[in-house]
């Protein structure tokens, strides 16, 4: 059976289209309405506008709610209150702190001045070099009682001397972080910052210029010996150590040129002698005999003894002693017994046959008192002039030899005293400046100086190493701190002195005054200051890093306009 399809409801032109929801019903358009027959209209301007206010206030109320929390949290540090305070049952807080300067605002003497009045301020002092010179106004120290002009006196003598002996690190005298006073809020506080404290006290300071040196032998009292004639070593009897005298036989070379020398000699004596008898005999027969014989015999005696002196010079130019005023007359005998051994010790001479010991014999002397630095010869060697045998030194004097910076000529001068430290050894020596050089080196640009060192105990080595220092300047009462106590802050060298009425009561301000300085030498652990501070006076040693913080936080942008100098 079929039955018929009805058709579809025709849409209307004019119809307003309707959205479906979600859940599949249908929603009419926000300008459309639907009627109670079911049909949809245009809404009115006023029912739009009153729909959408309606449908805004939720999200706005939503932002502004945000906006509240996010200015509560600005302004209290995102911090949650306490329930008494959103009550109001707890009193508000007043805000007491100075945060530049790190203390209740009640008792900030840097923002309150009339709290705490700042001592005299004498300025720039071009004498010292410092802010508020000490020296020149001791009532500046932190001191309870002001130094004795005597005291006053022997500083202001010792800050010239340290002055004028070398340059120093300068200050500059536009700076003002002088004036400033770094204060804490309480003891516990400065101990919890970890500043300590030391005196300024008094104690030996020594300057002096540094540098690298050797000890080495004195060459004008040094000896190199070889035998003056080619020759063999008969005898040696020295080695190297020993102590010799001025004279002392060494050894003994048997050389032939000697025993020629001596034979000349002995010739040469015996002509002259039988000269001076034939010059004799003819002028005492000058009447009887022609006038030339007597000229050629009195020429012939001059030859005799031209040739005796020619033979004792050569003898002397080897070291033998010869005497030849004492060899004249003499027995022949007795002249070649003499010759045979001159110059040997009679030690030797007893150990000698005179009859069949050999007449060349060249003993090897020394020329000064010392020990044998240096022995190159064994018995039976041969030897000749260009080889040194023996080398003698007088150790009881020394040199040092120091390398000194270019840049520091102008402190040193002949006559200050060298003090030198031997590697390896505890005990320092001391010698007296003699000696200048007057070229520096083209390679390392240092200038060498040399000392002369005593050296009586022997203790000293040659070409030992060790680090010298010239003396420039010795106190024995200079004014000292502790290395590392004092700051550059940019253009001044300053310390931190704590106030003097820090512990005169619990309700007592802590302060610390800032000083500039003016530092001379440093030994070790102390640094001696030529002005700036006086013995007896408190400084903040560790921890006063954590004061140069503070004082440069305290005048970041303040302009100190000063450049290092």
């Amino acid at each position: 059976m079929s039955h018929p399809i009805p058709h579809a409801p025709r849409k209307s032109p004019r119809q307003e289209p309707v959205k479906p929801s979600v859940n599949g019903h249908k929603v009419p358009d926000a300008k459309t309405e639907i009627t109670q027959d079911g049909k949809s209209k245009p809404r009115g301007p006023v029912r739009r506008g009153i729909s959408f206010v309606l449908g805004s206030i939720g999200p706005t109320l939503v932002l502004a709610g945000f906006a509240a929390v996010f200015w509560y949290g600005h302004h209290n540090d995102w911090r949650i209150p306490k329930f008494a305070a959103l009550t109001g049952e707890v009193e508000p807080v007043v805000d007491d702190w100075c945060e530049e300067h790190a203390v209740p605002e009640s008792i900030c003497v840097e923002c309150d001045p009339t709290l705490m009045a700042k001592g005299p301020d004498y300025g720039w002092c071009s004498d010292h070099g410092v802010h508020n010179c000490v020296l020149d106004h001791p009532d500046v120290a932190q001191l309870k009682q002001p130094p004795s002009r005597g005291e006053l006196a022997a500083d202001l003598q010792r800050a010239a001397r340290a002055l004028a002996i070398a340059p120093r690190k300068e200050n500059n005298s536009g700076c003002n972080l002088y004036q400033t006073r770094i204060q804490f809020a309480s003891i516990e506080a400065v101990m919890q910052a970890g500043v300590d404290v030391e005196l300024v006290e008094r104690h030996p300071i020594v300057e002096s210029i540094s540098g690298n040196g050797e000890i080495v032998y004195d060459p004008t009292r040094q000896a190199k010996l070889a035998s003056r004639v080619p020759g063999s070593v008969w005898r040696v009897f020295k080695n190297v150590g020993d102590k010799v005298s001025e004279g002392e036989v060494l050894a003994v070379v048997d050389a032939v040129g000697v025993g020629e020398l001596k034979t000349s000699l002995l010739r040469s004596l015996a002509e002259e002698n039988l000269q001076q008898q034939n010059v004799s005999r003819l002028t005492a027969a000058r009447s009887a005999i022609a006038g030339a014989r007597v000229l050629d015999a009195e020429a012939a005696l001059a030859k005799a003894r031209a040739d005796v002196l020619s033979a004792e010079q050569s003898l002397r130019n080897l070291g033998l002693p010869v005497d030849v005023k004492r060899l004249r007359g003499m027995d022949e005998q007795w002249v070649l017994d003499e010759l045979r051994f001159i110059g040997i010790p009679s030690s030797i001479r007893s150990q000698l046959d005179a009859q069949s010991a050999t007449a060349n014999l060249l003993p090897i002397a020394s020329p000064m008192d010392g020990i044998v630095i240096e022995r190159t010869v064994t018995p039976s060697e041969v030897v000749d002039p260009s080889r040194m045998l023996f080398q003698i030194g007088d150790t009881r004097q020394m040199w040092l030899q120091l390398s000194v910076p270019l840049e520091n000529m102008n402190q040193i001068a002949i006559g200050q005293r060298i003090r030198f430290t031997p590697d390896g050894s505890r005990q320092d020596v001391e010698g007296v400046l003699d000696w200048i050089d007057t070229s520096a080196d083209q390679d390392t640009r240092m200038l060498e100086v040399r000392a002369v060192l005593a050296n009586d105990g022997g203790r000293l080595r040659n070409e030992t190493f060790g680090m010298g220092e010239i003396i420039l300047r010795e106190e024995a009462d200079a004014i000292v701190i502790p290395t590392g106590a004092s700051h550059w802050e940019g253009c001044c060298q300053v310390v931190f002195v704590r106030d003097k009425d820090y512990f005169s009561g619990p309700d007592s301000y802590k302060l610390f005054h800032v000083r500039s300085v003016r530092l001379g030498a440093q030994n070790g652990d102390v640094t001696e200051v030529i002005s700036g501070v006086l013995p007896g006076e408190v400084i903040a040693t560790a921890g006063s890093d954590v004061l140069k913080a503070q004082l440069l936080k305290n005048n970041l942008g303040a302009g100190c306009d000063c450049v290092a100098e």
